[in-house]
């Protein structure tokens, strides 16, 4: 098992047919209250469908994966997505120190 710390920017905006559910449901800081956890579920979902080396390698379609999980979860919410992409991704370092180890066997 990899340990992965990925960040993702969101953009959002409720859905304004649903502004008063969401008020009245939610609250003001709706997406304070729904994002972060919508946002953890559904990346820890997306990640572990992939390998390391796919994370990297396939980095566009992690995201699409991400943003198409999110956009349906956040829609039950009444919020829409606008935009969803990765921001960062990376390994633990012991992971790095030894996929550098490889590299440098295989250059030898």
């Amino acid at each position: 098992l990899q340990m992965v710390t990925l960040g993702v920017r969101v953009l959002h905006k409720p859905n304004p047919d649903k502004l008063v559910w969401i008020y009245q449901h939610l609250g003001k800081n709706y997406d304070e209250r729904i994002l972060p956890s919508l946002m953890n579920e559904c990346a820890k979902a997306v990640v572990a469908r992939y390998n390391a080396n796919e994370l990297l390698t396939r980095r566009e379609d992690v995201s699409a994966d991400i943003k198409a999980e999110l956009t349906r979860r956040a829609g039950l919410f009444s919020v829409l997505l606008e935009d969803v992409a990765i921001t960062h991704l990376s390994f633990s370092p012991e992971y790095a120190r030894a996929v550098e180890r490889k590299q440098v066997a295989q250059q030898e």
